[in-house]
């Protein structure tokens, strides 16, 4: 391991991981870069051997108690020579004492057990042109508006029902950062649906998807997804909520991809009946 250093990623080198992540084929948002920087600035970790970036990993941490790993990634030319385990113990030493979740991948689920992991659910990527126009776009007596015309308080505490710790800088950035577009479900001045959908190098994505009912699930997607080139979408559906699931082959989107929610402790207790779409699988 003669000139190898694990040090903390440079703006710079957000850029570069993103590149990895694009290479990996898992089709990053064009900006997530910039919300993930004020998720935690120092929870970003980049492998050198001699100077050359050969390794990455995200080890975040969201309050007191819990921590999200992701980005993990070695370069090809380099796998299998130590590099990748050292940084993995990096990232899991700086979320000592937490619970740790992460979104590993099917080749490496084995690996992840080995550590600690077990698994909750998995999130399956579908792709596709949402089916049904204008008279099914619809959720009953919603009303859909655009999330940054609603108090940021209302947002963050709606969100915390799908996630285990506060991640209020972290979700400002998600729904506010230019080219996105953050729609929120309302009734009766209470939130019940959000959908974020962002650019990326092949389709467009949406995450989180939040929603009260399948209905108000398809109406928020739908809507998203005139955002998007063509109407081309991708969301990654939690196989823990069958009605998500079922609303997805409903509408004709294809499965693509497919990882693991594995967390290291008791699974939190999430609202999962009206979770449609994980928000990232980077940070959670």
């Amino acid at each position: 391991m003669t000139g190898f250093e694990i040090t903390g990623a440079s703006a710079a080198d957000m850029e570069m991981i993103r590149g990895w992540a694009d290479e990996e084929g898992w089709n990053p948002g064009d900006s997530d870069r910039f919300a993930f920087a004020v998720a935690d600035p120092g929870g970003f970790l980049v492998g050198r051997l001699d100077g050359e970036p050969v390794a990455c990993i995200s080890a975040v941490r969201y309050g007191a108690g819990f921590g999200f790993i992701g980005l993990y990634i070695a370069r090809p030319a380099f796998r299998g020579r130590g590099y990748g385990i050292r940084l993995w113990r990096a990232g899991m030493e700086r979320l000592d004492g937490r619970l740790v979740g992460l979104d590993g991948v099917v080749e490496q689920q084995d690996n992840y057990r080995k550590s600690g992991f077990r698994s909750a659910w998995n999130n399956i990527r579908v792709e596709g042109v949402p089916r049904g126009g204008d008279a099914a776009d619809d959720g009953g007596d919603i009303e859909i508006v655009d999330a940054a015309t609603l108090p940021f308080g209302l947002l963050a505490a709606y969100d915390r029902r799908f996630f285990p710790a506060p991640r209020d800088a972290f979700l400002s950035a998600w729904t506010g950062l230019p080219g996105r577009t953050a729609l929120a479900a309302v009734r009766g001045g209470r939130i019940e649906g959000l959908g974020v959908i962002r650019p990326c190098s092949a389709a467009h994505r949406i995450g989180p998807l939040y929603a009260v009912t399948p209905a108000v699930a398809a109406a928020l997607l739908r809507r998203l997804a005139r955002h998007a080139p063509g109407g081309l979408v991708s969301l990654d559906v939690p196989d823990a909520n069958p009605e998500a699931t079922a609303l997805a082959k409903g509408l004709g989107m294809v499965p693509t991809f497919e990882t693991a929610r594995m967390y290291t402790g008791p699974v939190p207790d999430l609202a999962l009946a009206e979770l449609f779409g994980v928000t990232s699988l980077e940070l959670g």
